[in-house]
């Protein structure tokens, strides 16, 4: 085996650690931020803790996407700055292997984790979090009965209060009822239950209660007297406020493949505002897993120090930038959402211009003598840094004084 190959697989091994060990923690740290305000909504709504977990469970796709970039960024900085400290980089050089030979594992690590990063955002992420809507769906209109609390009359829709003594599996099941329902014309209905069950319809506006053996009171401004009634089995449909009843997928962002985004796109009959809008989203997408390519770069061109240096600021920087490139996304998306520029200008002027501050700083590095992207830019950070330890000092001097 040749010492090319033998570099390779090393600098494979030295990439996944990092790589694996930060997916994971930046996945873990998002899903346990949401986890607590989840728990929070769930606890609210009166929901089953299992919806938790579930909801979860359709997040990870997103967070993953999220992840990854910062993954491999950081999986490829951390491996080649510790070549860089241990000198292993400098003899890896002396013996003719250039940046552009190394570079080979970090793009093969680019090109799969881009083409899974596409599949997450352009297929598996849409539906994922049409499922964690659908979930939350549930929740707040009572599909799940989570909205049900047991001992206090809870608001159904606009002229509908219900109240149950007692909820059983996982508010499925709800025993001891009482249901007060007025229409616009002065009718009236008062339900009396041993038992019932809240069932789903075709219709995403309407939801089934499924009330079974009890006692109804009907009244009305032409009736002599109320109409008391008893049943075995009697339905009442629940109309859901607007705001609160789910839709088809698709109905907002996120939510269309980009098969479906393309296609929309040319529609004619699409509305202008909504094509714009699905054109925004498609490019977003592009652009997040075109840079996935640049970053190889970026992390090598930010993992050399300067010589007798061995500050994280590159670290620092990487992080930074990439946050920063992600908000720089997020503005031009919602430019091109509104109308107010193209998509197309909006979206890949700003990857042009990253992507170009990236070629340069590798250029530096790699084919200039000497050449060290972030010399000046860490040399000045330590310049401030070591002002701001004196300034803290002096001042614990004067308060020791």
């Amino acid at each position: 085996m040749n010492s090319g190959k033998l570099v390779d697989r090393y600098l494979a091994r030295l990439i996944a650690v990092p790589l694996a060990a930060t997916l994971v923690i930046a996945a873990m740290l998002l899903l346990l931020d949401k986890m607590l305000r989840l728990f929070d909504f769930v606890a609210q709504s009166g929901g089953p803790v299992s919806v938790v977990w579930r909801m979860l469970a359709s997040l990870i796709p997103e967070y993953l996407s999220l992840g990854i970039p910062i993954g491999l960024m950081l999986g490829i900085l951390l491996a080649f700055r510790r070549l860089a400290t241990s000198s292993e980089l400098d003899v890896m050089l002396a013996v003719g292997m250039s940046y552009g030979r190394l570079l080979r594992v970090p793009l093969y690590y680019a090109g799969v984790l881009a083409i899974i990063d596409f599949a997450i955002l352009g297929f598996v992420a849409p539906y994922a979090h049409y499922a964690y809507e659908g979930l939350r769906y549930e929740l707040r209109s009572g599909a799940l009965g989570a909205s049900i609390k047991v001992g206090e009359f809870t608001k159904l829709g606009k002229k509908m209060t219900l109240r149950v003594e007692r909820s059983q599996d996982g508010g499925r099941e709800l025993s001891g009822l009482f249901v007060m329902a007025r229409g616009d014309d002065g009718k009236s209905l008062a339900v009396t239950a041993e038992h019932g069950r809240f069932m789903a319809t075709d219709d995403p506006n309407t939801i089934i209660l499924r009330l079974r053996n009890g006692s109804l009171v009907h009244n009305a401004p032409g009736f002599a007297s109320p109409r008391v009634l008893t049943f075995v089995n009697h339905d009442l449909p629940i109309d859901l406020p607007q705001e609160e009843a789910f839709r088809m997928r698709g109905g907002r962002d996120g939510e269309m493949t980009i098969p479906e985004l393309v296609r929309s796109g040319h529609k004619d009959a699409t509305a202008v505002k909504e094509r714009a809008k699905n054109r925004a989203e498609f490019h977003f997408r592009l652009v997040q897993v075109a840079m996935m390519m640049m970053l190889p770069f970026l992390g090598v061109a930010l993992a050399v120090p300067p010589k007798r240096s061995s500050s994280a600021f590159g670290v620092f920087l990487s992080i930074v930038m990439i946050v920063t490139y992600y908000k720089v996304n997020e503005y031009a998306e919602a430019l091109g959402s509104l109308g107010r520029i193209d998509p197309l200008i909006a979206l890949w002027v700003p990857f042009a211009l990253f992507a170009s501050l990236i070629l340069w700083m590798y250029h530096t590095l790699a084919h200039k003598p000497g050449g060290q992207p972030i010399g000046a830019l860490e040399k000045g950070a330590g310049v401030v840094w070591q002002s701001i330890r004196r300034r803290f000092a002096a001042d614990r001097k004067g308060e020791a004084a």
